[in-house]
């Protein structure tokens, strides 16, 4: 059997249709200062200065509605519960980034790599988002809050012109980037890409891989607005600490989720490539790892009495194993359709935004005297939602590209 970086030979009846890259080995095509990886380090500052930008608004915003207040004033029982609320107002803000950067890696991405080029790309939102928080507080305390803006926005242009001078749509379009490493991504494609120019919108609503990431992202956003809105309030209503005012223990569990996530990128297709486990086995167990364990946690924190050292180390622990989904569920849509990926990934992050809506809202009606018992009840349905969503997509994942996505080609199904 020829592998795609050499032969033209059709793929023969039974053959997988996961490229085996025989000719363009990784090991042939160096990773250093290709052209592949730094576009994974210019998307990853790129959603380092997104989040940081997200983040930093709400840092900011303290000090431009209060410009007078005094450093006694600063830290009043009154202001910061008020003003911790801010921080999830521009949320929905960076929902066109992630669709756009999926649909960049459809034509750069070879398959044995996604896991480490999309991990790294995007820990850059949760590192961005562990570094802003302290740094807009300094910027506010030893200068102004208007450089927090200028400072941020400043480098955000100048990764604007970084971004438009290295980065091309395509490998046939990039100007610098090596022959060898050229044939390695687009035989490693070839042929996995459609050709048809209309979108086929039947063949993806119907497709159950797609529906089985629609419900994994939905239940991990369940769970995951849980652990970062309502744990905390929990914790500070019912175990009297108020996580936010440490702002190391704030940013504790965004800096673990991103070392999970760029340690799991490479472990998943370390994985495939060098194991040979397949594609829809390392998502499903990866999935499964980044949704049970966090469900574990959380039905845990109702059962923690009044020790809030538990209660972070469970949401750094739970955040930190969310990690795991990045290698998971997260790129599977590159898996079952690369030509699409960006619009699966707008279908299925349409549907994930509903718990950020409807979960605080549910747990709200259900916490009205905020009872221990009544704050399990919340975290055992985020656990249950998570647990289901998990099974689900164990159960229905795939791995390989999906005929209606391929349809521009001869393919044989595995």
């Amino acid at each position: 059997m020829g592998g795609p970086g050499g032969s033209e030979m059709e793929p023969e009846e039974g053959e997988d249709r996961t490229p085996l890259l025989k000719e363009f080995q990784p090991d042939t095509v160096p990773a250093c200062c290709s052209a592949r990886y730094n576009l994974a380090l210019l998307a990853f500052f790129g959603f380092f200065l997104l989040y940081a930008l997200r983040v930093n608004l709400s840092v900011a915003l303290v000090d431009m509605v209060e410009p007078n207040t005094s450093l006694a004033k600063n830290a009043t029982s009154n202001v910061c519960p008020e003003h911790s609320s801010t921080i999830n107002v521009p949320r929905n803000t960076t929902g066109v980034t992630f669709p756009a950067m999926h649909s960049m890696w459809s034509s750069w991405a070879p398959p044995l790599e996604r896991s480490k080029l999309l991990s790294i790309s995007y820990a850059g939102a949760q590192l961005g988002t562990v570094v802003s928080l302290p740094l807009s507080g300094l910027i506010c305390y030893y200068m102004n809050w208007i450089y927090v803006f200028y400072i941020f926005g400043a480098l955000g242009v100048l990764w604007w012109f970084f971004w438009m001078w290295l980065v091309s749509d395509t490998p046939e379009t990039h100007r610098s980037i090596s022959h060898a490493e050229r044939e390695y991504i687009l035989s490693s494609l070839k042929d996995q890409l459609s050709t048809q120019k209309s979108v086929p919108w039947r063949p993806i609503l119907e497709s159950l891989p797609l529906w089985a990431i629609v419900v994994a992202h939905f239940s991990y956003n369940w769970t995951f607005y849980t652990l970062l809105t309502l744990l905390p309030t929990y914790m500070k209503e019912i175990l009297r600490f108020d996580a936010q005012e440490n702002g190391f223990l704030s940013a504790l569990p965004y800096f673990g989720c991103w070392l999970c996530i760029i340690l799991s990128g490479q472990i998943a297709d370390y994985l495939r490539q060098n194991q040979n486990l397949s594609t829809v086995c390392v998502r499903k167990c990866f999935t499964l790892i980044g949704m049970i364990g966090p469900a574990v946690f959380l039905v845990a924190a109702g059962f923690i009495g009044c020790n809030y050292a538990l209660a972070v180390a469970f949401v750094t622990i739970s955040t930190t194993l969310g990690g795991f989904c990045t290698s998971g569920y997260s790129i599977n849509h590159l898996d079952i359709a690369p030509s699409y990926a960006g619009i699966l990934l707008g279908i299925t992050n349409t549907f994930a935004t509903i718990p950020g809506m409807v979960g605080p809202v549910i747990a709200k009606n259900l916490t009205h005297n905020n009872t221990v018992g009544e704050w399990q009840t919340v975290f055992y349905i985020a656990a249950s939602i998570n647990l289901f969503g998990a099974i689900f997509f164990a159960l229905f994942a795939s791995g390989e590209v999906q005929d209606w996505a391929v349809s521009g080609y001869h393919l044989h199904r595995n």
